[in-house]
């Protein structure tokens, strides 16, 4: 395959291919500096909140847990179960409006920051391949040269450490949804006793394998969609990665401005160039495939300082800052964001405080609601009690009601853990004709973590016509 050229990118189509459509690898430069540093301590954090999540416990359970198979999710010891899916919208909401306010005030921050895609390429399959193979100039080489024994060496070891790795990252994170616990004894048997898992593990490392190791920077060109709409959330005053057009044009190749002053500060090195991930110019203005990584930044201010000049050609800046105009950070399509992000999270800590670890449901049986009989009339109930918690759970129900009497007198019993209960029941009400308020209190008490709760439910008794 074809490797890019960096001092050649064409304007008319995108540069990681060829006038036939055919792919150009890309090999970028190794970069050091200041934000180099600062995203290998931030990514090396993330890979280890990534990696060690599933094997930390919170009171005795997985302190993160996406449990399908039971429709349940662990977080910090709180298990929500199905009935607490309004909870999935606030934190969508938050997280998407999120991602939409980062992107207004700095750009693709998170493509270049926090994004998967960048994390561990940059910092598991490069270096594992700058390892193995050696530098930018090595596997330039290696591609060029004929095919000897030393590249297939090579070669062979780099793509069995890719399948490590991507066995290794598929197996984290199959353990997210079924605890490092249920992994490990899955691994020990047999694949025909777990064949969901074991297949969802196989597709899931060949995937990592494809994207990471083989398909890399097309993903972020290609087919992530956050790079097409991400133009219609920025403005003028959006800080992204830019290159200073007004102290770098016009460029020369050399040292040539200590001789003419209005030369520009550009030198046309393209070191900028050589060390993009998605083999791109950061001298042509903000383009689609800039991830903001910020490695032109380092390697532009490594040339400035050996060149005597200030740093900063390229740099987190503005349009605005660019065209010397003042700089607006509050704007009213943000102040609207921030005005959605308000009520979501109102909303989500609202539903939040309203979780019940004990669910209970009660409804009416619809085909026969009422019987009159001797005694009285009898509405005819059935009650749901879900137990999504992890230790069994103690309850107690009784009616409390002047008028109607609940039949059993009380209801009590034992839900083992993760468990659910129908019963039904009656409330017989013996004076109904003269009943003139229809609404029944049922109070329900469940003992939970030592400790007992007490919440209320109200029914409406239903009538003879």
């Amino acid at each position: 395959m074809s490797t890019l050229d960096f001092r050649d990118l064409p304007e008319d189509r995108l540069a990681t291919t060829d006038a036939e459509g055919n792919r150009l690898w890309i090999i970028p430069a190794r970069v050091r500096g200041h934000w180099k540093n600062r995203k290998t301590i931030f990514h090396i954090v993330l890979l280890a909140i990534f990696v060690l999540t599933p094997w930390l416990r919170w009171g005795g359970s997985p302190i993160v847990l996406f449990d399908i198979f039971n429709r349940q999710f662990v977080f910090f010891g709180k298990v929500f179960a199905s009935h607490d899916a309004p909870l999935l919208f606030f934190v969508l909401g938050i997280l998407g409006f999120g991602l939409i306010i980062a992107t207004a005030l700095y750009g693709r921050v998170w493509c270049g920051w926090a994004c998967p895609q960048t994390v561990f390429i940059e910092q598991v399959f490069r270096r594992i391949e700058t390892w193995v193979v050696g530098n930018r100039a090595a596997q330039l080489a290696a591609r060029k040269a004929p095919m000897q024994w030393k590249h297939i060496r090579r070669n062979t070891l780099k793509w069995i450490l890719f399948v490590l790795v991507s066995t290794i990252l598929a197996h984290t994170f199959i353990a997210y949804f079924v605890s490092w616990e249920k992994l490990l004894q899955m691994m020990q048997q047999p694949p025909e006793e777990s064949w969901t898992t074991f297949l969802f593990v196989i597709v899931f490392t060949g995937l990592i394998l494809f994207d990471f190791a083989w398909f890399r920077e097309q993903f972020c060109i290609i087919m992530c969609p956050y790079g097409r709409f991400q133009s219609v959330l920025m403005d003028q005053n959006s800080v992204t990665v830019s290159y200073d057009y007004n102290r770098g044009e016009p460029r020369v190749r050399g040292l040539k401005k200590d001789q003419d002053p209005s030369l520009g500060d550009c030198i046309d090195c393209y070191k900028c160039v050589s060390v993009c991930p998605t083999g791109i110019d950061i001298r042509r203005g903000t383009q689609l495939e800039c991830i903001g990584c910020t490695a032109c930044i380092d390697a532009c201010d490594e040339v400035m300082e050996k060149v005597n000049r200030p740093k900063g050609l390229i740099r987190y800046a503005s349009q605005n800052e660019l065209e010397g105009q003042a700089q607006a950070f509050w704007s009213p399509r943000l102040f609207g964001y921030l005005g959605v992000m308000g009520l979501l999270i109102g909303g989500f800590i609202f539903t939040l405080s309203q979780h019940q670890s004990f669910y209970v449901a009660i409804l009416r049986q619809n085909q026969r609601p009422y019987v009159v009989t001797e005694s009285g009339l009898m509405n005819n109930f059935k009650m749901h009690l879900k137990n999504p918690t992890f230790e069994p759970v103690e309850y107690s129900i009784f009616l409390d009601s002047e008028v109607a009497e609940l039949a059993p007198e009380k209801i009590t019993g034992m839900i083992e853990a993760n468990q659910d209960v129908h019963r039904p029941f009656f409330v017989r009400i013996p004076q109904w004709e003269t009943l003139d308020e229809r609404s029944l209190t049922m109070v329900i008490r469940y003992k939970i973590k030592g400790q007992w709760v007490e919440k209320f439910e109200t029914i409406r008794a239903v009538l003879p016509k």
